[in-house]
C-alpha cells in the first residue's frame, strides 16, 4: 500500500487558507485595515491551533494588521465552523511572514554588489 503524501494536516491546511483568504479580504475591506493577504496556514498534528501567516504590502503595516487580524480571529473561527465540514475548527492566530521582506533585502544586497563590481 503506497504511503499518504498528502496528510490529513496538509488538507485541512490548504482548505483554510483557500477560506481565510476570502475572509480576510473582506475584513480589509469593511474594516478599513492595511492591505493584507494570507500566504500560508500551517495546523498542528491535532489539529487544534492553525498559524495563519500574512504578508502586507508596507512592512510598516505588519504590526497594525496582525493585532487587527488576531483580534477577529473569534470572528473567523466562528464562521469557519459555519463552512468548513469539521468537527471543530482549529483555534487561529496570525502571524507576519517576513519572507517576503528578506527576500528583497538578499535581492538588494546582490544588486549593490553587482554594482560595486562594475
Amino acid at each position: 500500500m503506497p504511503s499518504k503524501s498528502f496528510t490529513r494536516t496538509d488538507r485541512v491546511s490548504a482548505q483554510l487558507r483557500k477560506e481565510l483568504a476570502v475572509l480576510v479580504h473582506a475584513a480589509v475591506r469593511d474594516h478599513a485595515l492595511p492591505s493584507v493577504s494570507v500566504s500560508d496556514v500551517e495546523v498542528t498534528k491535532d489539529l487544534d491551533v492553525a498559524t495563519a501567516y500574512v504578508t502586507t504590502l508596507l512592512s510598516d503595516d505588519a504590526k497594525v494588521a496582525t493585532k487587527a487580524l488576531n483580534e477577529m480571529a473569534k470572528e473567523f473561527r466562528r464562521e469557519l465552523s459555519r463552512t468548513l465540514k469539521l468537527r471543530r475548527v482549529p483555534e487561529l492566530r496570525f502571524r507576519y511572514d517576513d519572507s517576503v521582506d528578506k527576500g528583497e533585502r538578499i535581492e538588494s544586497l546582490l544588486r549593490e554588489d553587482r554594482g560595486a563590481k562594475e
